[in-house]
C-alpha cells in the first residue's frame, strides 16, 4: 500500500510542492512547527533512511540543501534545523524546520494548523527562491 507520500508524489492528493526533481521531492508539513517547515522525501518509497543506497541519501541531502537555502531565504530565521525521526510515516522523509530558538524544532510542542491559503502563500515564497 503506498504512503501518504507517495500519494502526494503520484499525486493522488494534494500537497504545497516547493521543488522536485527526478528523485526527490520537498513540500510544506501541513502542521508545522513553525511557518516554511517542509518535508523532503526521495520519490522511491523507502521505509528507514538508512536503508537507502549510498548514492540516494547523497542526493537527498543534496537535494534538501538546496530547499534549506531557499527557505532561509523566504522565511526570516537564524537557520534551518534538520531532523529526522521517521516514524510516523513509513517513507524516509527528512524535516527542514526554520528556526528562531532551540523550540522551533520541539515536535513535542503544539503543531501549527495554517489555512491552504496561508500555505499556499508560504509554498511561494520558498519556490521564488530556488
Amino acid at each position: 500500500m503506498a504512503s501518504l507520500f507517495t500519494k502526494i508524489i503520484n499525486r493522488e492528493i494534494p500537497g504545497h510542492i516547493v521543488a522536485e526533481d527526478d528523485n526527490y521531492i520537498a513540500f510544506l508539513d501541513i502542521n508545522p512547527l513553525v511557518e516554511g517547515h517542509c518535508l523532503v522525501v526521495p520519490k522511491k518509497e523507502i521505509d528507514y533512511i538508512f536503508d537507502m543506497e549510498d548514492n540516494d541519501l547523497a542526493g537527498l541531502n543534496v537535494f534538501a540543501k538546496k530547499v534549506a537555502k531557499a527557505i532561509k531565504e523566504a522565511i526570516p530565521c537564524i537557520r534551518v534545523g534538520v531532523a529526522v525521526i521517521g516514524l510516523e510515516v513509513p517513507h524516509t522523509h527528512v524535516h527542514l524546520v526554520p528556526l528562531n530558538s532551540m523550540d522551533d524544532i520541539n515536535f513535542s510542542r503544539p503543531k501549527l494548523n495554517p489555512s491552504q491559503e496561508a500555505l499556499a502563500e508560504t509554498c511561494e515564497k520558498i519556490k521564488a527562491k530556488l
